[in-house]
């Protein structure tokens, strides 16, 4: 299926990085929606003519590595799990493709809008040797010290970005999901389903949203972290999270039929 994406990917007009610079949404309202690969290529061709792709050194399918940190009692795990809608996650991200290594705060306000803090590290095994810049930066924008926290699980996707013409919104694309929990050691791979984030300031007419629609894509909270954990650590609450869960293991066996 991945050489139907980049073949239908590379379809799309695109964008550099430089270009996009106008458009990082940092503070935004973010709404996912769950698709099996199948929607994920009927989606890619109705969006011709809509959208511009991110394009960086000729490479249009990104590849990303992110280790996620917690408490010692998952607080952050819990907090989303139990609903509460102000909430932060704390992770390190890798840009394969570009060796660049950041680690970032996400925080979550009760009118449901993101703000995304970072500073670039040189890797994630390196916060304590980089203390100096990494407790100063956690200190302001993170709820939690350098101390108080772990790796607790870490995840690699591929990544397709897409910006819209008028240039008022991203939709982010991830598939081909691995998960890896470091406490546990348990592994786990979505490889039939993709995660679509529209990402907009306020609610901007967006194009897609008609696609999802026509398409029968289904809006749906999908945190890759709590998902992840919650499919690699039987000893965490999942209750709240079985709706979704169910949902990925309906997508995943309806696309794996097809292919069979």
């Amino acid at each position: 299926m991945n050489e139907q994406i980049i073949t239908q990917a590379n379809n799309l007009p695109p964008i550099s990085l430089e270009e996009m610079s106008g458009i990082k949404l940092m503070n935004r309202t973010d709404t996912k929606y769950v698709a099996t690969i199948s929607q994920l290529l009927a989606f890619l061709q109705a969006v011709e003519g809509k959208y511009y792709i991110q394009e960086i050194d000729g490479v249009r399918l990104a590849s990303y590595h992110t280790t996620y940190f917690d408490t010692e009692n998952n607080e952050m795990y819990v907090m989303h799990h139990n609903g509460k809608l102000v909430r932060e996650k704390i992770r390190v991200r890798t840009y394969e493709d570009t060796k660049i290594t950041f680690l970032e705060v996400k925080n979550k306000n009760n009118h449901k809008r993101t703000n995304k803090k970072r500073i670039e590290v040189q890797a994630v095994d390196s916060l304590v040797r980089e203390q100096e810049r990494v407790i100063p930066f956690l200190g302001k924008h993170a709820w939690y010290t350098l101390d108080e926290i772990r790796p607790v699980i870490e995840n690699r996707f591929n990544r397709i970005t897409l910006v819209n013409f008028a240039k008022t919104e991203r939709l982010t694309i991830d598939f081909n999901l691995r998960f890896h929990n470091l406490l546990t050691d348990d592994v786990r791979k979505l490889e039939y389903v993709a995660i679509i984030e529209l990402k907009r300031d306020g609610n901007v007419p967006s194009p897609s949203l008609d696609i999802f629609r026509q398409l029968r894509i289904k809006r749906s909270g999908f945190s890759k972290y709590c998902i992840g954990c919650a499919l690699t650590n039987k000893n965490l609450k999942r209750n709240n999270f079985k709706e979704r869960l169910n949902l990925v293991n309906k997508l995943e066996n309806i696309q794996k039929s097809n292919i069979i």
